[in-house]
């Protein structure tokens, strides 16, 4: 399976410490080179810093050289740098969190998903806690609508 990933996502994994979920699921994971700045940028947590500045083997970093259209100029640029990168590589599965990134994202024909369905299918697994891994997410500057997040703590509620 292909698969390519914004910033988002991995940086949640990283400071939740799940980051090893990518490779246990999806074997590769595709950046562009926008996306490993973001994630090595000052602005990033100090955590996800230390984890960039050392790649592991199953992420691959790609330059970044197609030109945006005017559809995707609206977008956070690691978003867009995403989006065109799983059309160029004709991706399986794009990692987004943002809405408007999603949205967009789909109306063009990716597949999508973003933390929390990385989280559900490690949990569909039993690879980890979710209701632990909710938790820690909770503690981040994550947002979501609870009501997603209260039926997936149902699912699996013990």
């Amino acid at each position: 399976m292909l698969v390519v990933s914004n910033t988002s996502p991995i940086s949640y994994l990283v400071i939740i410490e799940q980051i090893e979920l990518l490779p246990q699921l999806f074997e590769c994971i595709h950046i562009p080179e926008t996306v490993r700045d973001e994630l090595a940028s000052f602005k990033a947590p100090s955590s996800v810093q230390k984890w960039i500045a050392s790649p592991p083997s199953w992420l691959t970093i790609h330059s970044s050289s197609t030109q945006p259209d005017s559809e995707l100029l609206n977008l956070d640029a690691g978003e867009c740098a995403a989006i065109l990168l799983a059309e160029s590589l004709k991706a399986d599965l794009v990692l987004l969190d943002d809405l408007a990134a999603r949205r967009l994202a789909a109306s063009r024909g990716l597949a999508i998903t973003g933390i929390l369905g990385i989280l559900d299918r490690a949990a569909t697994e039993n690879w980890i806690d979710f209701t632990l891994a909710i938790e820690r997410l909770q503690q981040t500057n994550f947002r979501t609508s609870a009501a997603i997040v209260q039926d997936l703590l149902q699912k699996y509620a013990k």
